[in-house]
């Protein structure tokens, strides 16, 4: 039996008493305060090295981790994180295996935690989700099969000048197909982006929008000149239901992370913002993982 709970330093400090008394044996003060030979011993060896000290509870944690993380992965996790500000543990651990395989990296988890430790962990609150209807969305099996297109919401550069990205993307394969600043949000400014796409990765077999202008309109059927130009090339224009942006969540995931890196904040002029929409480009199709392809 352990040491009394209530006065354990009193109860040592008793027993050692009794012990320098010399009045009983070692077994009959271990019978008395009810604990093992091993433990009075213990006591007294420590005592005599350290006082009263030695006395006090220790921890019991151990004093080597093997499996700590060393200082260079931590580094090299942090440094990472500073290249892509908005990658989580997920992405950037996927980018260390895909870059150093030879290296044993830790885990998602323990990702997380050197994130935290180091401060760069935003937290957010949840928000519940109610489980989509089911659509008559046509399904994404294949490249071509169905591209997303949208635009992320408008904001001036810091000249004061209006810019309205425009994105295109492949749902099947998450490329990004085209990341465009515009001038203003129509379809004369959006025909020669989807065109220009057309010609360098060949038609489409539905393009995905929501139900806003320049991709619908009010008229019969909810066609908008833009919408007719694309039934015309042979490719079925697809919209979303009013309200439920996650019926093309797989794009707008994506302007979740281009916000991130490339308005927050704005660029100075709208040829800088354009510079930004192409290097995230170039980084979220050749350099970012997708593990949901694996």
């Amino acid at each position: 039996m352990a040491w009394k709970e209530t006065h354990v330093m009193d109860e040592r400090l008793m027993f050692i008493a009794e012990w320098q008394a010399g009045m009983k044996t070692m077994a009959e003060l271990c019978r008395e305060y009810e604990v093992s030979r091993k433990t009075g011993y213990k006591l007294i060896n420590r005592y005599a090295a350290e006082g009263v000290d030695g006395l006090k509870d220790r921890s019991h944690a151990a004093h080597h981790h093997p499996q700590a993380v060393s200082e260079a992965i931590a580094a090299a996790v942090v440094g990472l994180r500073a290249e892509h500000p908005s990658w989580g543990p997920k992405k950037l651990k996927a980018l260390l295996e895909r870059d150093e395989p030879q290296e044993n990296w830790p885990a998602e988890s323990t990702i997380g935690v050197i994130l935290d430790r180091h401060g760069l962990v935003r937290r957010r609150s949840r928000r519940r989700r109610g489980a989509p209807p089911p659509s008559p969305l046509q399904g994404v099996a294949a490249a071509n099969d169905v591209w997303g297109i949208d635009f992320k919401g408008w904001f001036r550069t810091q000249d004061g000048n209006r810019c309205d990205p425009l994105s295109l993307s492949d749902l099947h394969s998450r490329y990004v197909l085209r990341l465009q600043a515009l001038a203003r949000p129509d379809g004369d400014g959006v025909w020669p982006v989807v065109e220009a796409a057309f010609r360098e990765f060949g038609l489409p077999r539905t393009i995905r929008s929501d139900n806003g202008p320049p991709f619908a309109s009010t008229g019969a059927g909810g066609l908008s000149r833009l919408s007719v130009k694309l039934i015309k090339a042979g490719v079925c224009p697809e919209r979303i239901e009013p309200g439920k942006p996650q019926q093309n969540g797989r794009h707008e995931r994506m302007h979740r992370t281009l916000k991130a890196e490339t308005a927050s904040p704005p660029a100075e002029t709208l040829r800088a913002q354009q510079r930004r929409f192409d290097t995230f480009r170039r980084i979220f199709n050749e350099v970012r993982p997708h593990e949901a392809l694996s």
